[in-house]
């Protein structure tokens, strides 16, 4: 037991409020040791309980005849045919990579691949989605040189390709990034595994690697703000090693293809105390362990530390008895700790053994299903105006600001990111980062999974509702522009502090605008995760709700991507209304239109009647060539379709800045050696479509008022932005 009583203060060191101590008084009837406040305040905290989200997470659309598994679990699941189920989540780790950005972004896609291969899929692909503050800010090279090199090391070691994501830079990131990390996996349709634990007198055990002192209350300190005092919390990061990781990972998949694992979880967040307590929990059970049996690497560990400790590369699971010595066997094998720490009870309680005496002995329901929920007050979003065409000022040519914004950090090459990363091992990999979605096979068969990871901060901080149905609606025109069929999203909510009207104002539009939008494209969520606080002494970020989208393709054979391939192809937009939206757009930044205005309308009808289009097209052999239209519209999905081919483009009529640069969405630009054919189907199904150019066998941009471009010019410029800002 703790050596003196505890109180408030103690509480709200660790990040509960006064309210919720008196609550824990209550439901225990006493109060609580240091251990049991440690649970309570992990349990309770922003990053495990929802307890500011839940209510509107609630309302998102999660079920379909596809899916498996939804929220509540480690991943969710969807059924993709053939006996085969995908499994996938993307989770963020952004205080940890902030702090320490190898180690955070490192742990973040350990911990994220064991969300996935604890449900017994093997993984296939890991995608991420960054953001870093301004290009010029003297700590954005630090962060982004030691996140990408962990993102890397860590999947490169573990032998996982890294085959899509995103990377944008904001002030508002300056002193709070963002590190969210997706994986997603492949799984027998019939052999999914699941957390809830099972059947009283059932054996505990403890698998992986050692428990130490890293990473303690690393969720509370994820479910808080960033203060001046933020760079003394290395303590709290963890450290990841892939290699064991890769062990962990190859033993738990041989456990379950031997069927002895009845139940098992991760200990991510609040490691033991989670995994305990979630398992126990959703099995409507209780768990008693002795934690001087938990294999730690450090001498005398208190219970406190072991139960909140957040090292990496361990699992907690419930085994058939009958199988104990089989299970022992394998982990031997991989040489990792195998340790039965406990029994499942019947008792509803997590009872918790140190030393010989009672270090925790408490009820699971307070901590899971009957812990805090907050409606917490949002303020009105008030409309925005739309921004006019006339509102934009420049005497510059539509060339030079092309070239110009080819070269910010908002649209430049993210190669040097990328190549950073193994993206063929594994050998299924039929598309990479650099395309509008990744491709991956379905080893041994024609089948693949599209996948995209999608957010427009700049657009959910000027109207959180259309720019939580942007997201979306980006994501699924990313899958679409292969030629995949979307088929359902994983979500990560990255805003700041929720006890501010205005930001949980952001949250609740998001989420609306999110539901909205996966209801009208069906796609629904099946995963996700919410990080909050995400502000530095007072200044939030730009609210960041990533969409993870996952389809899927019955033959990989008929996708196309977004560069062109050959010459004298007529290119056209499909999609395209006459109106070229400017709000929030990088033209209305670049021209110093102050960010004041509504971002682009998101029409979901069309989004999904275009979607469907551009499905059909693909699978018939229409297009050769087609890109969604987004950031900086169509002048600069033009350039990145011609960038790195032997091939220019002529465009046809004259464009003005906003028509080249205006940001209107369900929009693609496709290439096509068929046009008439083309034609026939966009009238034949009523789809806007507007023809503005031809390849070319030169390598610049012709426009239609006599300017041209050379391509390779504007290449040298936008592939030299982030190797500079790296080298700084």
């Amino acid at each position: 037991m703790s050596e003196r009583p505890m109180t408030f203060d103690d509480a709200a060191s660790m990040g509960l409020s006064q309210e919720e101590w008196d609550l824990i008084q209550t439901r225990l009837g006493r109060l609580p040791n240091l251990c049991e406040l440690g649970i309570f305040s992990a349990m309770w905290s922003e990053h495990c309980s929802y307890k500011s989200s839940k209510k509107w997470l609630k309302t998102l659309p999660t079920e379909a005849s596809h899916v498996i598994q939804g929220p509540g679990e480690n991943a969710g699941v969807i059924d993709i045919g053939d006996g085969k189920a995908i499994i996938f989540k993307i989770e963020s780790h952004n205080h940890p990579s902030f702090i320490e950005p190898y180690q955070g972004a490192a742990t973040g896609v350990g911990g994220i691949l064991r969300d996935v291969f604890t449900m017994g899929a093997r993984p296939i692909a890991l995608l991420n989605a960054l953001r870093f503050g301004d290009a010029d800010h003297e700590k954005t090279p630090h962060l982004m040189n030691g996140v990408v090199a962990g993102i890397g090391g860590y999947g490169n070691c573990i032998g996982i390709p890294t085959v899509g994501g995103e990377v944008n830079f904001h002030p508002s990131y300056n002193g709070n990034i963002l590190v969210n990390a997706m994986a997603v996996g492949l799984a027998d349709s019939d052999k999914i595994f699941y957390s809830a634990a099972t059947g009283a007198g059932n054996p505990v055990i403890y698998v992986g690697a050692k428990t130490g002192r890293d990473g303690i209350h690393g969720a509370t300190m994820a479910s808080a703000e960033f203060s001046e005092e933020t760079e003394s919390k290395r303590p709290t990061v963890q450290v990841g090693d892939p290699f064991t990781g890769k062990l962990l990972m190859e033993a738990c998949l041989e456990l379950m293809a031997a069927n002895a694992v009845l139940s098992i979880q991760d200990m991510g967040a609040a490691g033991l105390t989670s995994s305990s307590v979630e398992m126990a929990s959703k099995g409507g059970l209780g768990m008693e362990m002795d934690l001087d049996l938990v294999p730690v690497r450090e001498d005398k560990m208190s219970a406190y530390e072991i139960m909140l400790s957040e090292s990496q590369e361990r699992m907690l699971m419930v085994i058939d008895p009958a199988q104990t010595e089989t299970a022992r066997a394998i982990f031997d094998k991989w040489d990792l700790d195998f340790m039965p720490i406990g029994v499942v009870t019947d008792t509803g309680r997590l009872v918790l053994k140190k030393d010989g005496d009672i270090a925790c002995d408490i009820p699971l329901a307070p901590l899971v299903d009957d812990a805090p929920e907050y409606d917490r007050p949002h303020s009105e979003i008030a409309p925005k105006e739309n921004l006019s065409d006339g509102a934009l000022s420049t005497d510059k040519t539509v060339g030079t600001i092309l070239t110009d914004l080819m070269a910010s950090s908002d649209l430049a090459s993210r190669r040097w990111v990328y190549e950073q990363y193994d993206r063929d091992v594994m050998a299924d990999t039929v598309a990479g980062p650099g395309g509008d979605a990744a491709l991956v096979r379905v080893h041994g068969t024609d089948k693949a999974v599209a996948i995209s990871t999608d957010c427009t901060p700049r657009y959910v901080h000027a109207d959180p509702y259309e720019g939580g149905k942007q997201a979306v609606a980006e994501a699924y025109r990313n899958i679409c522009a292969i030629g995949a069929t979307p088929k359902a999203v994983t979500n990560n909510l990255n805003f700041g502090n929720p006890e501010r009207p205005e930001i949980m104002a952001q949250i609740v539009g998001s989420v609306k605008g999110m539901g909205d939008a996966c209801t009208a494209l069906g796609t629904p969520v099946v995963s996700g995760n919410v990080s909050l606080y995400n502000e530095t002494d007072g200044e939030a970020i730009f609210p960041c709700p990533v969409i993870g989208m996952v389809g899927v393709m019955d033959d990989y054979r008929t996708a196309i991507g977004n560069k062109l391939t050959a010459a004298d192809e007529a290119l056209y937009i499909i999609g395209d209304n006459g109106n070229p939206q400017l709000g929030a757009s990088l033209i209305a930044a670049y021209c110093g239109v102050a960010d004041a205005y509504a971002p682009p309308q998101v029409d979901l009808e069309k989004e999904a009647k275009h979607g469907l289009f551009m499905q059909d097209l693909i699978a018939k052999g229409c297009l050769s060539a087609a890109h969604d239209l987004s950031d900086g519209g169509l002048a600069v999905a033009a350039t990145e379709m011609a960038l790195g081919t032997a091939f220019g483009i002529a465009f046809s009529e004259a464009l003005s800045v906003a028509d080249a640069f205006g940001e209107a969405q369900a929009r693609y630009l496709v290439a096509t050696s068929n046009p008439a054919a083309l034609e026939a189907a966009a009238e034949a199904q009523n789809i806007p479509l507007r023809r503005i150019g031809m390849t070319t066998s030169v390598s610049d941009l012709q426009f239609a008022d006599g300017e041209t471009i050379s391509l390779v010019d504007i290449a040298h410029a936008y592939e030299a932005t982030l190797p500079q800002v790296a080298a700084r």
